[in-house]
């Protein structure tokens, strides 16, 4: 299902001498593309789970809700505070990009968010859209370069495939439900109620 294992993802750049390490850590970044309901947000709240379980500072949002948080702020002069806030975390998770195409300006904030965090922090971002497609949630093909210059530099792209979760479970009651209708009808003695 997944191309990597999480123990073989690490947010920190691991092939460096463990002094090298100390002096300098390059974050690592993972963003994980597959269709709707095949556990990418599921893997990124895990990995941040496991990061906050190691005392990193972690923020999970929805892209959308970033950009709304962004915009707002940018309204009421407090945009330089949130970027500071954003620029101490260790990783941030960006769940859902390209559910929902973003304004100009909203495109243009979370790309400095994105920059700011280019090196310093590690950024796991998931998304049903393929690379070729983010011009559609972003706007600017020169932004939409720009922002995944600086995301797939130092990434672990995985491609998350198969069938919804959800859409697996739903047919899974369905059939239940079905068979319990069925056994239901038979201990009444009603003729069979037929599968559709």
């Amino acid at each position: 299902m997944y191309s990597k294992g999480l123990h073989q993802c690490p947010l920190e750049d691991s092939n460096q001498p463990e002094n090298a390490r100390e002096k300098r850590q390059f974050p690592k970044s993972v963003i994980m593309i597959g269709n709707p309901g095949t556990g990418k947000t599921h893997v990124a709240t895990a990995l941040g789970i496991g990061a906050c379980a190691r005392g990193k500072r972690v923020l999970f949002s929805k892209v959308t809700e970033l950009v709304t948080h962004l915009i707002e702020a940018r309204e009421e002069r407090q945009l330089t505070r949130m970027k500071k806030q954003l620029a101490r975390l260790d990783l941030l998770i960006l769940d859902e990009l390209g559910y929902v195409p973003t304004s100009k300006l909203g495109a243009e904030l979370l790309f400095d968010v994105i920059s700011t965090a280019y090196e310093r922090t590690s950024v796991i971002v998931t998304t049903n859209l393929p690379f070729e497609n983010w011009t559609e949630v972003l706007g600017s093909e020169r932004l939409t370069g720009a922002t995944l210059d600086r995301l797939t530099h130092r990434c672990h792209i995985l491609e998350v495939t198969g069938e919804s979760y959800r859409l697996q479970d739903a047919r899974r009651r369905r059939r239940r439900e079905t068979k319990s209708t069925r056994n239901r009808a038979q201990k009444m003695g009603k003729p069979n109620v037929p599968g559709r």
